[in-house]
């Protein structure tokens, strides 16, 4: 009798020895005022929209926004060392616009673009890039114009990463979802952002964190 009751707490405990949750995967947003929600409580950003999105669908994710008014691509390399010390699962770039309205040249944007994406993936070889791309006014019409918008694409192509094609679809020029410097969206507008990028940024979640549970297995 006294075996058969060690018996079956052996076998109890074997079946309870099972993780009792999946580890909470990470995304890092490296942006510039866009993702950093400028004028606006960081809770009303779209990064931390995209939170509430990924609880919401049951997929278990820390969203890091380490964005900056003013940033540049450039800024972003300085900037984004600091935020690899631990894993990322999901890592989203949002930058370049404030370098094309410098002026830099699209072939150095893009090279700085490369070399962030290259960080990135030199401390967390197995992270999905996903790329938010942006366009400029239709103000002009020129080479630089259309070199900057097919920038984001090529990136994406090189790098096997998800692409947001313009993060402001919808938003901009719209003055009831923008600030009244017409250029940074309200946090209606920032609702919009957070669905734009949730199109794409779901089905890439979803399958980070079901490759994770194969593993697991």
């Amino acid at each position: 009798m006294k075996l058969g009751i060690a018996t079956l707490l052996v076998v109890s405990s074997v079946g309870l020895a099972q993780p009792l949750c999946a580890r909470t995967k990470t995304i890092l947003v490296l942006g510039d005022s866009l993702s950093q929600g400028f004028g606006l409580t960081p809770s009303d950003a779209y990064p931390m929209l995209l939170a509430k999105k990924l609880r919401a669908a049951g997929l278990n994710f820390q969203v890091t926004n380490a964005s900056a008014a003013g940033g540049t691509t450039q800024g972003g390399l300085e900037r984004l060392p600091a935020h690899l010390k631990g894993k990322i699962d999901i890592f989203i770039v949002e930058l370049g616009i404030n370098d094309a309205f410098r002026g830099l040249p699209v072939y150095q944007i893009q090279k700085n673009l490369q070399q962030i994406i290259d960080k990135a993936k030199a401390r967390n070889p197995n992270v999905r890039v996903l790329i938010a791309g942006m366009q400029l006014p239709n103000y002009a019409t020129d080479d630089y114009v259309s070199a900057f918008g097919k920038m984001f694409t090529d990136l994406a192509a090189r790098n096997a990463a998800a692409l947001v094609p313009y993060l402001l679809q919808s938003v901009a020029g719209d003055p009831s979802l923008n600030l009244s410097d017409g250029i940074h969206p309200n946090a209606a507008g920032q609702k919009i952002l957070a669905e734009t990028v949730w199109q794409v940024l779901q089905p890439v979640a979803r399958e980070v964190a079901s490759v994770e549970k194969l593993e697991a297995r």
